[in-house]
Parts: C-alpha cells; structure tokens; sequence
C-alpha cells in the first residue's frame, strides 16, 4: 500500500532569488553628520532674510488661478473672508507662501509638511480612546518637503498674529521666538529617544497642563481650562443638534444658505441615479477603511447630504457634510466629505503625483498626527457637474477645541506658541530624522533669531499682499462678499 504523500504546503520556489536584504541603516552619527552639512546648502542664519523680489508672482493672479477651480459661486465668499483682516488674508494664502518659500535654498531635511502650518491649524482634538490631545489638524496641502516650511508658515502666523492684537514688535517677536525655540528643544530630545518613544510621543491635555502650568498665572491656568472643557462639548451630538431639523420626511440637514446647501436643494428631484451615487461614495470610501471600523460604518444608513463652506483658504471647493443614522433618530453620525486638490507645495518640491488627492491628504495625516479620526479615509466621486473628484472624509466634529488669538494677551499667545513649536517637533519626528533635524539646529539660538526676523519680514509681505487684493476688491478686478 503506497503512503500517502502529504500536500505540499505553499512557499517559495527554491529557485526564486532571495529579495535583498535592506542596507543598514546609518548611523547616530552619520545621521548626525548629514544635518551639519546641510548648513552648507542652507546656513541657519540665512533663513532671517526674505527680500522682495521684483520678479516675484502677483499675489493676487496665484489665488485668483486656485479660485479657477473652485464653485464660482462661492468665490466670493472666499474673498471676502480673506479681507476681513490680514491674518484671515494669511490663513487664505498659503499658495501665496507655498511661491515664495520653493525658490529659496533649503536644507534638504525632509519631513511630512503639514503644509499650512498656521497657529490656528493646531487644536485640541479626540484620540479615538476619547483623550484629549493637542495635535495638528488640516492637512489639505500636506506633502514631503524641507522640515523649515512648516516652521516659517508657523512662526509668521505668530507675527501676524500679535500685530492683529496690537502688540508691540517686542511682544511679536518674543512670541516667535518662544514657538521656534520649543520647536528645536523639542526636537533635540526627540533625536536622543528611541524610535518607538518618537512614534508613540503625544500631547494629550494632561501633558500640556504639565507642561504650561509651572510658567503660567492663574488666569491664564483658569482660561485654559476653560478651554479645554469647552473642547469636550463640542462634540458630534452638539453638532448634530445645531444643523439638523425634524421634517415630515424624517431628519434631514437645516439650510443655511449659501453656507449650509442641502443636496434637495441642489438637485430638485434626485433620481434614483444620484441615490445610487451617493450610495457608491460611501461603498468607496468604506474599503479605505480598516475592517472593524468597516464594520462600524455599516450599522448606519444615508438620510440626507448638504453642500458647506468650510475656512477660509478652504472656501470654494467642494465640501459635503453627510448625516447617517443608526439605531434609531438618537443615533447619529456626521461625516464630512471635503475637495482634495492638488496641494501647493507640489509644483516646488518635485513630489510624485498622487493616483488620488484625497488619499494623499490621508496618508499624510496618518503620518505626522498621533491619533486621526475613527471615520478618516478617501474616495473618489464624479459631482453634480459629471466632473470626477477626490475627496477625504471624517467625522464632522469630535472634541475640538479652536483656539482665539484675538483674546490672548501676551502670556498666552506666548504659551500657545510654545505648545505649536512642541507640537510641531513631534510631528516632524516622527516623519523625518529628528537626529539630522536636531544637529542642524543645534544648542544655540542661531535658527530661533533667524526665524524672528524672517517672521517680522514676512508679516510686512503679508500686508502688502492683503492690500493688493484689497485694490484688486475695489478696482472690480475680483468680487468678495461677506455673508
């Protein structure tokens, strides 16, 4: 009797050539090595000048040729939010920055870019356990690109900033200088932590009391706490409360327009066409999703989808807030499905071109935020118009907490500035070589006063710019409303 031969258990062909193996990895001091000689490409002290230049693009023609893809009929209200103040115009302009930062020299120290690394860009959040953290929060321009972006993006908003309070330049500058002093503290000890440590590095509230308290006053330890249990209201129920209504068809979204658009409204008789279609946004975005949290998704049903205006340098692109239900009418869940264009740091870094925006954005967040929404994935969808887009989509609103420059007084926006530079290490850590970084940056204050004098430089641009769209405003040449 012949015995039975086993089945073969699958593996590879012996034959098959072994992958290589990967190099190893440089060392501390390579590493090390690597972030001092980038100050020859780009010496610490030459980040302090920004002169203008006489060939330098018309801020007005770069935010008028992002508006070019936008609604047209939002447009307006773009600008007109741009105009209210120079720091609304800064956090609209990021395009604008994007121009003037790719010609400069650079170190070459890689890191995932925020992109728009603006100080109100940074904001109490939800980690899916339902901590509290201080984390960064937009990541629609995110893409690879020299770690010194984000941090000039940053250190100007603080400029901007105090200049909106009627600060000193003083005041400004100790504000800058706290952000990008915390900055490169921070990333000096990140340089000496092991990766995991690095990775696993989080600002949850309890952590920035701790860090804040020792130098704060009572006031400002009592503002503080407001804010942060403010944070915990604003959750999605408070949301669901204020932007739906009962109606004889169920729950369904409350118009606000041009703010608040419901798809009804858009579209007077949907068909069972565009039912389908906002049936398969969902099944798309869903397989972006890990399994369980697919699983999650499923035990909520579609009711109703509206059009929003979101932000400011946001306004104009194509943004929907969905309401699915649950169990019954207590069970709700908003999500926002927001436009992924292209992000403008693309044409100044020679970045590969993404299959898809909106995954690009996720992919970002994913790296450099410690802990993203539950719901955060991407699709792509053909609109209204037949025209095919990308998106990212995630919960509306979970536990954030947006910060007020307007009512800092100097203490506080000097603290606040602080918690951003700190923030920001991290995130750059984790994406980059804080060992490279760090070493470039050194133990002395060379960057720190480097980068308050390109931040004052930079915030007298800023208003220049702000003026010409002014004039562009009064001479007809673009429409702003405020609605």
């Amino acid at each position: 009797m012949a015995v039975p031969t086993p089945d073969r258990v699958p593996g590879p062909v012996p034959d098959d050539p072994a992958p290589p193996l990967p190099p190893p990895p440089p060392s501390p001091a390579e590493r090390a090595a690597h972030g001092r000689n980038a100050r020859a490409r780009a010496p610490r002290s030459s980040h302090g000048r920004f002169a203008r230049d006489t060939e330098r693009l018309d801020p007005v023609a770069v935010v008028e040729r992002q508006s070019a893809t936008r609604l047209p009929e939002l447009v307006p209200i773009r600008y007109g939010r741009m105009l209210e103040s120079p720091f609304r115009f800064y956090r609209g302009a990021a395009a604008i920055m994007a121009a003037d930062l790719g010609p400069l020299p650079h170190t070459g120290l890689t890191v995932q870019l925020c992109g728009d690394a603006h100080l109100l860009n940074f904001r109490l959040l939800a980690s899916p356990e339902r901590h509290l953290v201080f984390d960064i929060n937009d990541f629609d321009e995110t893409l690879a690109g020299p770690f010194e972006w984000d941090v000039k993006r940053l250190a100007a908003s603080f400029a901007i900033a105090g200049r909106a309070n009627g600060f000193p330049v003083g005041v400004q500058d100790l504000a800058v200088g706290a952000c990008v002093r915390a900055y490169r503290q921070r990333m000096r000890k990140f340089a000496g932590m092991r990766a995991l440590d690095v990775w696993y590095a989080q600002d949850d509230a309890d952590r920035v009391r701790e860090l804040l308290t020792s130098s704060m006053s009572k006031e400002a330890r009592r503002r503080t706490a407001e804010a942060t249990a403010k944070a915990r209201t604003r959750t999605h129920l408070q949301a669901f409360a204020k932007l739906t209504r009962a109606t004889a068809e169920g729950l369904r979204i409350a118009p606000d327009p041009p703010l608040i658009t419901p798809l009804r409204s858009l579209v007077t008789d949907p068909t069972e066409d565009d039912r389908r279609q906002l049936g398969a946004l969902l099944g798309t975005y869903a397989r972006t999703l890990s399994s369980e949290r697919r699983h999650l998704l499923r035990q909520y049903h579609l009711v109703d989808m509206a059009r929003k205006v979101v932000g400011v340098g946001s306004v104009g692109t194509r943004c929907w807030i969905l309401l699915l239900l649950g169990r019954d009418d207590d069970d709700p869940l908003l999500l926002q499905a927001k436009e992924a264009q292209e992000s403008v740091l693309a044409a100044h870094t020679g970045a590969g071109r993404w299959d898809n925006q909106g995954h690009r954005v996720v992919a970002g967040q994913r790296l450099i935020q410690t802990t993203s929404d539950i719901f955060l994935g991407w699709t792509h969808v053909v609109g209204l118009d037949g025209q095919g887009r990308d998106f990212y989509v995630r919960q509306l609103r979970d536990w954030k907490g947006i910060a007020r420059p307007e009512t800092m007084d100097p203490e506080l926006l000097g603290l606040f500035a602080e918690l951003c530079g700190a923030s920001l290490a991290r995130a750059h850590a984790r994406s980059g070589d804080p060992v490279a970084i760090a070493a470039y940056l050194g133990g002395s204050d060379r960057f720190d006063r480097a980068l308050v004098a390109f931040a004052q430089a930079y915030a007298d641009q800023n208003e220049r710019d702000f003026e010409a769209l002014g004039a562009a405003a009064r001479s007809g040449r673009i429409r702003a409303e405020s609605p």
